[in-house]
């Protein structure tokens, strides 16, 4: 009797397929999908860069747009030839585009660090709570309670949003995002990460509401630091602002109106023809110059100021804006 054929078994000659190298972003928490939006806020990804504008905003944009197009418009096609006219309304217009967008995000720059001020507060209040054996939904409703001023809404915020039944992480990215503070969404990312891997939400909270009285104290000593530098930064413009007067008081009168008989006349015997004298306004042109000159050096040494002082370009709206106004009136006064 012949044995029964035993079956081998079958082997799996397909090459395996080659494991994908996590990516560069593997080890960062991926917080997008957790993220909580207004209904009239737009997302608008560009791939490079994704922005969040409000449609109120979206909108005063595109109608400060079109205005200051129809004034550059008007002015090329009706005030082209009146110089310093013409120069003046196109630096108004460059204004009347640019303030909206700047005091955008100036109130913007305000608002964040006045939550970073008092983030940290808020933090030592929280920690307190917690100690005190509430839970962290429990906490965040009872700090809202408090007084935290350009905070207050984010923090009633998340209360409500506890109130209505959304997960705690969800609710703290979501406040991270929206504060749009590189400090407090890092944070906010060490509290997610250490509940997820069961730390001691207390000890954490305490740690980095230290970190941030740390950071905040280090701020304030920058900015007593570079008090200096601030005044060399006004120096420096009121000296330009002086030679440019000095410039457009002595120097450009002792040229005079530049008469072209004499170019002309010569010109004539070359050619054969006769022309008329021709003034040439030269004062005029050098005061378009040396002022449109005090305004982008007020621009600038203003943004330098505030970059110096405060970490933030943003930081140097208020300092240009005063040296472009005094700088603008004084020359237009005394030049």
């Amino acid at each position: 009797m012949s044995e029964p054929e035993t079956k081998k078994p079958r082997v799996d000659t397909r090459e395996p397929e080659p494991v994908k190298p996590p990516s560069v972003n593997a080890a960062v928490p991926q917080y997008a999908d957790l993220e909580i939006r207004d209904a009239d806020e737009l997302v608008i990804d560009l791939r490079v860069a994704k922005f969040t504008l409000k449609k109120k905003v979206l909108l005063m944009i595109a109608l400060n747009t079109a205005l200051v197009a129809s004034i550059l418009t008007i002015n090329f096609l009706m005030l082209s030839d009146v110089p310093e006219l013409f120069s003046t309304i196109n630096i108004i217009a460059v204004v009347i585009f640019a303030l909206p967008i700047v005091l955008l995000r100036y109130t913007e720059y305000n608002e964040v660090k006045e939550i970073e001020e008092m983030f940290p507060v808020f933090l030592r209040d929280f920690v307190e709570t917690i100690r005190g054996g509430m839970t962290l939904p429990a906490a965040i409703k009872a700090v809202a309670k408090n007084d935290y001023k350009a905070l207050n809404s984010y923090v009633k915020r998340m209360a409500a949003q506890l109130d209505w039944g959304i997960a705690v992480e969800r609710v703290m990215i979501s406040f991270g995002k929206r504060s749009k503070s590189k400090l407090i969404m890092r944070i906010i990312s060490s509290v997610v990460e250490s509940q997820r891997f069961g730390g001691n939400i207390s000890d954490t909270f305490e740690a980095l509401s230290n970190t941030a009285v740390q950071i905040d104290r280090l701020r304030q000593e920058r900015s007593l630091s570079m008090n200096s530098q601030m005044i060399t930064g006004y120096v420096v413009f009121f000296v330009f602002l002086g030679v440019m007067l000095g410039l457009q008081n002595f120097l450009v009168p002792s040229l005079g109106n530049i008469n072209s008989a004499g170019v002309a006349g010569s010109l004539g015997s070359l050619t054969g023809s006769a022309s008329g004298p021709q003034s040439l306004d030269i004062a005029g042109e050098y005061k378009v110059i040396f002022r449109n000159l005090i305004i982008i050096q007020g621009l600038f040494a203003g943004l330098s100021v505030g970059k110096m002082a405060e970490g933030e370009i943003l930081g140097g709206v208020k300092h240009s804006a005063l040296m472009m106004l005094v700088g603008f009136v004084v020359f237009a006064v005394a030049g």
